[in-house]
């Protein structure tokens, strides 16, 4: 009686009603594709195989300055550990699902979708842990590489920072990289996995997804970032720079 009352209620109900059915169908479609490229030649080129394997923190986790070991453990192998393992699963479902020709391709690029997302998770993750475990110095040849591009270091520090705190309370990444078209050093703000500037090579990462901080600072972004640079490991940045081509004549 209810519904018979009101029409925008009973639209409601016969909308949620076909988008469910509209899922149902997608997930049957894509269980068929799995079952049809099982034997797929796709399935096992490099591109659609996956692994499991975490790469190893490059330092010891008791002995962060302002980060618990708790905090580094859990964000490594809960969230970094999580997008290996989904990466390796989509991977391989990518495979699998090439090989059915009548699967629709809005729902293998359901999948895409989920692989650049994962890609980059994984790789901005093991940048980021790979620029941690240091002492937080910069070289006077890193500072004037950086200087050359932004005017002085603290300028750059200042940028980098600032777009960290904007991002405080929210998901996204901040991103010193060196361009490699317009042969530039800038920071980059990185909304999620998928916002990587384009012909950009990563000199230094920061997470700023709430799950790199909140278990040590809750809701204090700006004091993870002090203990972020704190930490930051600037012989891996310099060899970043080098790797480049960004560092100072």
């Amino acid at each position: 009686m209810a519904d018979e009352l009101n029409p925008s209620r009973r639209g409601f109900v016969a909308s949620a009603a076909a988008g469910a059915g509209a899922l149902a169908l997608a997930a049957g479609s894509a269980t068929a594709a799995t079952e049809a490229g099982k034997d797929s030649p796709a399935s096992l080129a490099p591109a659609f195989q996956g692994s499991d394997t975490l790469k190893p923190l490059p330092f010891d986790p008791a002995k962060l300055t302002g980060l618990s070991e708790r905090l580094i453990r859990s964000h490594w192998e809960n969230n970094y550990g999580g997008s290996v393992k989904a990466l390796s699963a989509v991977r391989k479902r990518l495979g699998q699902a090439l090989g059915d020709k009548d699967l629709p391709a809005y729902v293998y690029n359901d999948l895409k979708r989920e692989h650049l997302l994962r890609t980059g998770s994984v790789v901005l993750h093991e940048l980021y842990f790979d620029n941690l475990g240091g002492g937080g110095q910069a070289s006077a040849s890193d500072r004037q590489s950086i200087a050359q591009a932004f005017g002085s270091f603290d300028a750059w520090e200042t940028e980098f920072r600032r777009i960290g705190a904007g991002l405080g309370g929210g998901s996204g990444w901040v991103l010193l990289g060196f361009n490699q078209h317009t042969r530039q050093l800038e920071n980059y703000w990185m909304a999620d996995h998928a916002h990587a500037p384009a012909a950009t090579m990563p000199i230094l990462v920061m997470d700023m997804y709430e799950h790199s901080y909140q278990m040590d600072y809750g809701a204090a972004a700006a004091k993870y970032i002090d203990a972020f640079f704190q930490n930051v490991n600037w012989e891996k940045v310099n060899a970043r720079l080098s790797a480049a081509g960004a560092t100072k004549a």
